[in-house]
């Protein structure tokens, strides 16, 4: 792949790339270096790419790759899950923006509370913006699966916004 074509990937997959890792690893740090260490890998195997899915949805396959190593390598370390995860940033001005940031953080809240899976479907529809048929692709699994997923964890948030409205 020659140099203008490889910036053009990157420009137009960047975003998604880092926004996909942001959402796996909770940190801004960690995920920009995850994305960076995404494309050298890509670059590297770029002839392994058989164009069975967008190339955001592969790149999004090597990143959660690197970022599952990177948990294997930090649990060999016996490093605990807390220092591995931080606190999502807080979203905008306080001043401006608090009872959005207060709706929004009570709903990245409940989203720990789901099931791995659901969590990362919703993550990735949510944060990610990706569409179900890339949720699908990068989970291994159909466009239909993810769409049904990521509406039973809408379900299981709904209940839980009741729950907490009323509580």
């Amino acid at each position: 792949m020659d140099k203008q074509k490889a910036e053009e990937m990157y420009e137009k997959n960047v975003n998604a790339v880092y926004k996909y890792l942001f959402c796996l690893t909770h940190s801004a740090d960690l995920a920009e270096e995850l994305t960076q260490e995404t494309f050298y890998q890509a670059m590297k195997g770029i002839d392994r790419f058989r164009g069975e899915c967008k190339v955001s949805v592969w790149l999004c396959q090597i990143g959660k790759r690197l970022w599952y190593k990177e948990l294997e390598r930090r649990k060999r370390k016996e490093v605990p899950l807390s220092e591995v995860t931080e606190e999502f940033p807080a979203f905008g001005h306080i001043e401006n923006d608090y009872l959005l940031n207060v709706e929004k953080v009570e709903v990245f809240r409940m989203l720990h509370h789901l099931e791995d899976t659901t969590r990362e479907v919703m993550y990735l529809r949510l944060a990610g913006e990706l569409s179900f048929a890339e949720i699908g692709s990068i989970m291994g699994k159909t466009e239909n699966w993810a769409r049904v997923t990521f509406y039973r964890g809408k379900q299981k948030l709904m209940k839980g916004r009741e729950e907490w409205d009323n509580g």
